[in-house]
């Protein structure tokens, strides 16, 4: 049984309001952020924002295996986009479990990857929440490089995850994953806590 929301309204700027909530919550807040081209709007608008980032710890949900001033580099594009907000960003690693998330914020790929749990990876529903090394195959041409990402436990260890998907092919592969019509890393996730997807067609 999976607990698939869709959000009412999928645009930029209802994504951002739902991240922005959780920044302002009470206490220190853990974020999981994503990687990619499609957020950087988003993140601009986010540090443009006055929100109490000072209190804010955000980790990105995959990092390619490149150094941090490297273009692919997730941490780095984090760092690029809240690094003047006052924000701790920090790499994954996989020696200390990472925390629990106010907000986990995912996109997906065509393949129904999330993070950088690709189907060939075969991600594990039952491993402990952590960082594992993975090797997409094949490797994304945008993309070839080995990744560290965070496992379907951590994803999960959210109080809020938010999935942004855009374009009518991957509405409809999401939709297929929540009927439990196949067994790709979204649906896998979705099969473990509840979120909530922000689509548009564009």
């Amino acid at each position: 049984m999976t607990e698939l929301a869709w959000a009412a309204d999928g645009s930029d700027a209802a994504v951002a309001a739902r991240v922005a909530a959780a920044v302002s919550r009470p206490g220190p807040v853990a974020l999981c952020l994503p990687g990619g081209a499609t957020p950087r709007p988003i993140f601009a608008h986010l540090a443009a924002m006055r929100l109490p980032w000072d209190k804010v710890t955000i980790l990105p949900g995959d990092e390619r295996q490149v150094p941090h001033d490297h273009p692919a580099s997730n941490v780095g594009a984090l760092r690029a986009a809240f690094g003047a907000t006052g924000a701790t960003i920090e790499p994954l690693s996989t020696a200390p479990p990472p925390p629990r998330f106010a907000l986990t914020w995912l996109g997906m790929g065509a393949d129904g990857h999330v993070a950088s749990l690709f189907p060939n990876t075969d991600p594990n529903p039952a491993a402990l929440p952590g960082v594992i090394a993975v090797t997409p195959d094949p490797l994304p041409p945008e993309a070839p490089f080995p990744r560290l990402t965070l496992t379907l436990a951590a994803l999960a260890a959210s109080d809020d995850i938010i999935l942004v998907v855009r374009g009518a092919g991957k509405r409809d592969l999401l939709a297929a994953a929540a009927r439990g019509e196949n067994d790709l890393p979204v649906a896998r996730l979705l099969r473990l806590a509840p979120v909530t997807a922000f689509w548009s067609a564009e």
